[in-house]
Parts: C-alpha cells; sequence; structure tokens
C-alpha cells in the first residue's frame, strides 16, 4: 500500500495525447516523515503515524516525541493502518521520508479531506429540495422545507432533513487516478475534484508496493551528558599545584601626636553672681 500526506493547491487542466481536455487537482504531496510505529502486539493494530509540513511552534508533548525521530517538528501527524502481516508496514522503519515519487501514473488514489465549511444552510443547498411554488398564493414559501411529518406520530423523527451547518466534514473520494508526478517539485496531477480548501490538509492512499526511497534519513536529537566520577574529581584537585602566595611586609604604624588641649576659661554671668551676692 502506499501512502503520503499532502496539501490541495489548485485545480488546472492537462491534455491527453489526443487533444481531450481532463481537469486535475495539483497536489504537493510530501515529504513525509514516518515518527512512531505502532504494532498488535502493544497497540492492538499495525499503523505507522506520519508528520507533514515543518514548523516551529509545538506543545511540549509533542515536541518531547519529535525528539526521539528527528530535530524538526511537524504541523501535522496522522495515522495509516495496515492489515496484519502487510509487507509495506513491515518494509518501513521510523526515521524514513515518503516522497511524491512513491507515486506512478495511473495509479487509482483514494483521497481524505475536509470539505470547505459552510455555514448554516436551508434544505435548497443542503439537502437539494424543490422548495415550494413562487405563486399561487405562497408567500415566502419559496425556499421553505414545506412538511417535516404527519399529524399521526405526533412528532418529527430522528434524522429528518432539514436546514443546519453544511461542510467543515471528513470526506473519502475513490476511485480518482494519478495522471502525472512532477518528481522535482514533489507535485501530483489528479484527475477530478478534491474536497477542501487550498492548501488544506490531504491523505492519501493507493494499491501497490510501497518502495522505501533513502534521500533523508532523520535522526534523533541525542543530548550529551559530562559526568565526571568523584575519585577522578579528588585526584584532578589532588595534582593541582599549590601556589604560594607572597606575605606582604607590614610596615611600621606612625603615631600622629595630638595637639595639647588648651584650658577654656569660663566667663561669669553678671546676674548668677549679683544673685549669690544677696544671699551672703
Amino acid at each position: 500500500m502506499k501512502f503520503i500526506l499532502g496539501q490541495k493547491i489548485e485545480m488546472t487542466q492537462v491534455f491527453a495525447p489526443d487533444g481531450a481536455m481532463i481537469p486535475v487537482t495539483t497536489v504537493k504531496a510530501g515529504p513525509s516523515l514516518v515518527i512512531q510505529k505502532k504494532t498488535v502486539a502493544v497497540d492492538g493494530y499495525d499503523a505507522l503515524v506520519v508528520a507533514y509540513l515543518e514548523t516551529k511552534n509545538v506543545t511540549k508533548p509533542l515536541l518531547k516525541m519529535f525528539k526521539k525521530v528527528s530535530p524538526k517538528t511537524y504541523r501535522f501527524i496522522r495515522e495509516f493502518r495496515f492489515p496484519i502481516g502487510d509487507d509495506t508496514f513491515n518494509k518501513v522503519t521510523v526515521g524514513d521520508f515518503l516522497y511524491a515519487e512513491n507515486f506512478t501514473n495511473e495509479d487509482a488514489v483514494s483521497v481524505i479531506g475536509v470539505s470547505k465549511g459552510k455555514g448554516f444552510q436551508g434544505v435548497v443547498k443542503r439537502h437539494g429540495f424543490s422548495g415550494g411554488p413562487a405563486s399561487h398564493g405562497h408567500k415566502d414559501q419559496l425556499r421553505m422545507p414545506g412538511s417535516v411529518g404527519a399529524t399521526g406520530p405526533a412528532h418529527v423523527f430522528k434524522g429528518t432533513k432539514m436546514g443546519g451547518h453544511m461542510g467543515d466534514q471528513q470526506v473519502t473520494v475513490t476511485g480518482l487516478k494519478v495522471m502525472d508526478v512532477d518528481v522535482e517539485a514533489g507535485i501530483l496531477y489528479i484527475k477530478g475534484a478534491i474536497p477542501g480548501p487550498r492548501n488544506g490538509l490531504l491523505q492519501m492512499v493507493a494499491d501497490g508496493e510501497l518502495e522505501v526511497i533513502k534521500k533523508d534519513v532523520a535522526k534523533p536529537i541525542v543530548e550529551s551528558k559530562v559526568e565526571v566520577s568523584a575519585a577522578a574529581a579528588k585526584s584532578e584537585t589532588s595534582e593541582a599545584p599549590i601556589e604560594d602566595k607572597p606575605v606582604e611586609e607590614k610596615k611600621p604604624e606612625i603615631k600622629k601626636e595630638q595637639p595639647a588641649e588648651t584650658p577654656v576659661k569660663k566667663t561669669e554671668d553678671p546676674k548668677q553672681s549679683h544673685k549669690e551676692e544677696e544671699k551672703k
């Protein structure tokens, strides 16, 4: 089984040798990195987890998972399941890259994408109702759903087609065909329309044997930790020479002579002396 992740570019047209015009969708396929391998023994089924489109900002759990495989981080992660004992599953290993050249012309491809969101739509656009008549006594009933049930049950059955949210759902289109492969640009030309907007994520699966192309191989980030034993640390300290520090000579202290204190004559208060004379 062949598989890859990609992005929708746009619709265009190619011409067959007989001059017939064929509408095709251009898809940027790969490179996709295999980051995890799930097995029956551990997870209960065989699957390969594939990452696509490099990005910078990821959550810490994803960053830890990416470090085990590659120094780069990716935006999209999808899972492809395989039947037990599939040759492709046994052939692919973690760290392998998938490229557009894994596909060839005339490959029958199934494409999984998310359809364009249309918001809230009525029954005419959502379910293809004809609506009511535009005249003969009917007012504002042109795009109405009409009756939603009989009087007998006295309730509306589940699943009755009504207006509501339209689009933004996963859609699988089968029976598509690869018309051409641009190996250098990594682009697939797939016949027909593919669900989703431009730059929307696509999962492509085709029959046939997958040949693993070893162009680039992702390598995990290895954090080197230098461990120094206690004995080595002691030996380094013991072997280190001890430098003698020069002894500074003490200079003799020079005592400064303090100036002699001059006696201060007390001035007598005339009022106080007069009071003492009166007491006598």
